[in-house]
């Protein structure tokens, strides 16, 4: 599978309808500091199933509504679309009957959000796995922003932060993240230290 095109609507700075084609080879977005660079990197994650208002630079998921401006009432609601090239059917087998996938990610306010796959209600979950079988996702380490420096200070780091980061890399993350959505952190035996742990597989 491979990303064909980014759309935003009402998504923080991105208030009209916003197309972003990422064609074959490289595709940059150059602009100066505030003109909304790293809201796209946050609109990419956040589509893939990112569910922590700090990664979206917010104290809360409503956050990444458009809020208003001068001259622009604010927005009731913000929806992110990424669609994917799916010709070769290399996607999960409930979603492999088309050629071009669309998942929709659309919050409401007072209201949540909501999931679709190319206009079929889902769960945050099935587009989390969706995006773990294909070895990519919200999680993965290649997925770099405003502080993607800590993710390469963590290979000279503590011993946990290095496996993490090669379990991602082997795609073993798969199973982690359906342990967290699925039913949270599951309490272990206390350690050496009397610190609680925590199995994530």
């Amino acid at each position: 599978m491979r990303f064909t095109k980014l759309r935003l609507t009402g998504f923080k700075s991105f208030v009209d309808p916003t197309d972003l084609l990422i064609k074959d080879g490289l595709t940059g977005v150059v602009g100066p500091n505030g003109c909304g660079k790293s809201n796209l990197l946050e609109a990419l994650r956040w589509v893939m199933g990112e569910n922590r208002p700090t990664a979206m630079r917010g104290g809360g998921m409503e956050d990444v509504i458009f809020a208003g401006a001068a001259t622009r009432p604010a927005r009731n609601f913000a929806e992110v679309a990424l669609v994917l090239d799916n010709e070769d059917r290399l996607a999960p087998a409930g979603f492999n009957d088309s050629d071009q996938l669309e998942i929709i990610r659309r919050i409401t306010r007072d209201v949540g959000s909501a999931y679709k796959v190319n206009t079929k209600d889902v769960r945050a979950r099935d587009v989390q796995m969706l995006f773990a079988d294909a070895s990519t996702g919200w999680r993965v380490w290649t997925m770099c922003w405003s502080n993607w420096r800590s993710n390469f200070r963590a290979l000279s780091g503590k011993r946990g932060r290095r496996r993490g980061i090669g379990r991602l890399a082997r795609n073993c993350g798969r199973r982690k993240a359906c342990c967290f959505t699925a039913a949270g952190a599951r309490p272990m035996r206390r350690g050496p230290w009397r610190k609680r742990r925590y199995a994530i597989g």
